[in-house]
This record gives C-alpha cells, structure tokens and sequence, in this order.
C-alpha cells in the first residue's frame, strides 16, 4: 500500500487512472476509500490521488495537536513528494476546509477548487455550535467511538436503503482512534480563511445537499465573496453528498471542470 512519509508521520494515499491530478480530500471521520464512486468516475480521465488524512484511515495518528493549516501542510508537501504542482482540488466537510487553507496559500496550485458541503470558517461562539460539540465529546468520552458513529451514521443516512453507506461510514470511522477524532474535531474550532477568499482567482463550484445539515444559506453567503464561485444545490442529498448522489455531484464536477479547462 502507498504511504510516503511527510512532516514525520507515514501518510497513505490512493493513486488511479492517468492525466490531469484530481485531488479528493475525505470529511471528519472518513477516508480515502470513501471516495469510491468519484475515483471509479473521474479515474477513466484523470489522475485521482485520494489521501487519508492525519489520524485517519491507514495514515498515522500522531499525538499532539491538530489543526486544518497543519493538515493542508501534510497535503502540500506528499503533493510535493508526488511531483504533483497544479491539480484541481476537491474537498467535502474537513476536507473542504483544508481545501480552503491549501487554495488560500497556495492559489496558483489549484486548476479549479470544489467544495463539498463544507465553509471557509467555522465559528466557536454560538451556544449550538458548542452544545453540539460537547454532546459529541460527551458520547465519545462516556459510551465510546463506536456508539458516537451510530448517532452520526442516523443523520448523515436517514433512509431504511441506506444501510450499507452506515456500514461504510462506520468501517471508516473505527478506523481512528477516539483520540485522533478529538484531535480532528478540535482541529477546525474557531478556523477561518474567510477574510482571504479574495485570493481565490480559480474557478470554485461550492457544492451543498439541499438537506445538509449547515445551512444552505451560507454557502449562498460565502460564495458570493469568491470572485468565480458557482453554487450548485445537490436534491435529496444530506450531508455525505458524495455518498448518496454521487451521480449528481460526478456529473456536477465533471461539467465545471471541464468548462473551465477548454
């Protein structure tokens, strides 16, 4: 299995298909593998690296402390080691953000930027946002990791013909450690980039499930700062947008990147 060794920890990644890099970057709790249906799709014209971030999947789960300009780092620099300099970059929940902190730093890498039901900031000052942290800690702390991914798995797959995708979320889940899901949810707390979105110059599609959990509206909000952000609202899809309509979003991506790629 591929693993490269950055910023001293052993970093795994998937590599299928050749042409242009697509970078796929996986949310809080999942991993490379997770990207199945977009690396069977967009394989067949490019060169698809899916990576495992810190603390998850098959990468190392180093102690110490977290945070999204230290993961958007690990990217950089295996991307470096891949001699991989200009992509286009997609990335869904945390992988979003780190996608953001990556595109904010290094914006003449990106050939074109998708986010996935994801922002450039998440605020830690609202009364919700801390009780909602604080339960997950709380479940995670007292009854364990796996009882935490049962109550995620109910919302991000709420229908009865959704079994299978709980099964896939919760073999990804209890891949970490509870102590790398704290890390990792601690690591994107009071974030922001949102004050550097003008440096964002590539073609951005800002992705949003119509029954996403974080409001519609404020991808609608945070779009409207990026200089050429499309907005595209996925129906009948929940949080886990590549997941449960990959078709959709597969063809979403496809048509903008190539768009903006003629």
């Amino acid at each position: 299995m591929p693993h490269c060794t950055v910023n001293n920890i052993k970093m795994y990644y998937q590599e299928s298909g050749s042409g242009e890099p697509m970078v796929l970057l996986h949310g809080l709790g999942s991993c490379a593998q997770d990207w199945h249906y977009q690396i069977a799709y967009f394989s067949k014209r490019y060169r698809v690296i899916s990576i495992d971030c810190r603390g998850h999947g098959l990468t190392e789960k180093p102690d110490g402390k977290y945070t999204i300009p230290l993961f958007a780092q690990d990217i950089s620099q295996l991307l470096t080691l891949l001699n991989i300099k200009n992509y286009h970059l997609v990335g869904f929940s945390m992988g979003g953000m780190i996608a953001f902190q990556l595109s904010v730093d290094q914006p003449e890498n990106i050939k074109t930027l998708t986010i996935i039901n994801s922002a450039p900031a998440i605020p830690y000052n609202t009364i919700a946002m801390k009780l909602t942290v604080w339960m997950r800690l709380a479940i995670i702390n007292i009854l364990g990791l796996p009882r935490l991914g049962n109550v995620i798995a109910k919302k991000l797959f709420p229908k009865s013909d959704q079994q299978h995708l709980k099964k896939q979320y919760l073999y990804s889940l209890m891949m970490m450690t509870k102590s790398a899901y704290i890390r990792s949810l601690r690591s994107f707390l009071g974030w922001s980039v949102m004050e550097k979105l003008h440096r964002l110059t590539m073609p951005v599609l800002v992705i949003t499930g119509d029954k996403d959990y974080t409001p519609v509206q404020d991808k609608v909000d945070y779009s409207q700062k990026i200089q050429r952000a499309k907005l595209v609202i996925i129906p009948d899809s929940y949080h886990a947008t590549p997941l449960d309509q990959p078709t959709l979003l597969n063809l979403e991506i496809k048509q903008f990147i190539v768009e903006h790629t003629r």
